[in-house]
């Protein structure tokens, strides 16, 4: 089991570096490469919905891979889409900036970003479920986090690098070509998370599916006819996750340093410590999920998000270094324990012969919703309002809407993920709250 969980976390390590190394790049240089000819804000906005752009590949890749992962297996699209998005990453990398092709360049940019979409689409579904399918039934919390610290790891690994490149190069050279480092070794990170994936096995109860030729014909019609409801209702839950971490990696870094004056150093310093607190916290998050409930432990954590919007603005716009960090780390456990047990959860909720596309479906879905619009939203709406509480609204909403949703979910903990007890209790589970 612990084999299976660190080449699972390896993986989505990988898959998250190479999707934040992008969502940083975004912040703090793609404005001045890919949109220079733009006023700062217009261009800024530009960048971000580049950023935007791979959540609707997400939701494609999630769609496509799903059909296949539940028809052909976890692991082999395991492999495909990792290597799909670490050759698109290094090919960001090698693209030429605006002033050499002209608007060619944001277009290849965008084309990239969308196969780094499809990839992570694929990815992150199947990495759950060769975790949690492989997991013992009053572990699966815990093993279903641990493919969550992917999340911060692979951002601390893209916020590391970057600033060790901006560290041993002044502006011009760091516009030049030192942004261009952080994709060009992914490739080292690529063929790492390859070989360790090479050497796991496929999950027993998607042989059993299998072996029993009970596979569905189309995955993604046979998941929309049986729990659409789930889809829907698991996106939205999960809807806050990806504004709340969205706002704190991307946007709150453009923030502290277009707005409050705060240098580049200082914000990817403290977005580094913040990962270091959800990697730490995030399995914890998901133990007491075994032992409570997935829902109570979500529950509180989306609260505590909603709580936290108001003063996590009010300590960053004091504009103090060591208040930036204590806004951050608050934000950060609230997001822990809403992240950490989410994977298990919305994998608990569907049966096996759809579960890969429903996964991967609802959590795409969360984060077409949340995770794609909220750089550009909130860049939006500082520069429409001028004030911080603007966004500050626009977390609290997106909160809000996830514990709707939560509440009508039922709880997963104490239901099996065996194809016969998911299949016939998905009908009946969904009147309980």
């Amino acid at each position: 089991m612990r084999k299976i969980a660190v080449a699972s976390v390896i993986g989505t390590t990988v898959e998250w570096y190479d999707l934040f190394v992008f969502g940083t790049a975004s912040a703090l240089v793609f404005d001045q490469i890919f949109f220079p000819q733009l006023d700062g804000a217009v261009g800024t906005i530009l960048a971000f919905l580049t950023f935007a752009s791979a959540y609707l590949a997400r939701m494609v890749g999630a769609v496509l891979f799903g059909h296949f992962g539940d028809r052909v297996g976890r692991k082999s699209m395991l492999l495909v889409s990792l290597m799909m998005m670490g050759a698109a990453t290094f090919a960001i990398g090698l693209v030429p900036d605006y002033n050499t092709i002209g608007v060619a360049a944001p277009f290849l940019l965008l084309a990239l970003r969308v196969v780094q979409g499809l990839a992570l689409g694929g990815e992150w579904g199947g990495a759950v479920l060769m975790t949690v399918e492989h997991a013992p039934a009053d572990r699966r919390g815990f093993f279903g986090s641990t493919v969550q610290v992917g999340v911060p790891i692979g951002t601390l690994l893209a916020n590391a690098v970057f600033l060790l490149v901006a560290s041993l190069t002044d502006s011009a050279e760091l516009l030049a070509w030192g942004w261009r480092i952080p994709f060009l070794i992914s490739a080292i990170l690529v063929g790492v998370g390859i070989y360790i994936r090479l050497n796991i096995e496929e999950t027993s109860t998607f042989q059993a599916v299998r072996e029993a030729g009970a596979n569905a014909k189309i995955p993604f019609f046979a998941l929309m006819r049986q729990y659409w409801r789930q889809v829907l209702l698991g996106g939205v839950a999960t809807l806050s996750t990806g504004s709340t971490f969205t706002l704190m990696i991307t946007s709150g870094v453009n923030y502290g340093t277009q707005e409050l004056g705060h240098s580049e150093n200082l914000m990817l310093w403290v977005v580094m410590a913040s990962c270091a607190i959800a990697f730490l916290l995030i399995p914890l998050f998901g133990h007491l999920s075994d032992r409570f409930g997935r829902k109570p432990v979500i529950f509180a954590g989306i609260l505590a998000e909603a709580v936290l919007s108001f003063p996590f603005f009010w300590l960053l716009d004091t504009g103090s270094a060591p208040l930036a960090f204590v806004a951050y780390a608050l934000m950060t456990v609230a997001f822990s324990a809403n992240y950490g047990p989410i994977a298990t959860f919305l994998a608990e909720l569907f049966g096996t012969r759809v579960r890969y596309s429903g996964l991967s479906v609802a959590y795409m879905l969360s984060g077409l919703l949340g995770s794609a619009a909220t750089p550009a939203v909130t860049v939006w709406l500082l520069s429409l309002t001028g004030s911080s509480s603007s966004v500050a609204w626009y977390i609290l909403a997106a909160a809000g809407a996830s514990l709707v949703a939560l509440f009508l979910l039922s709880e997963t903990r104490f239901g099996s993920i065996t194809e016969e007890s998911a299949g016939t209790a998905a009908p009946e589970g969904e009147a309980r709250v």
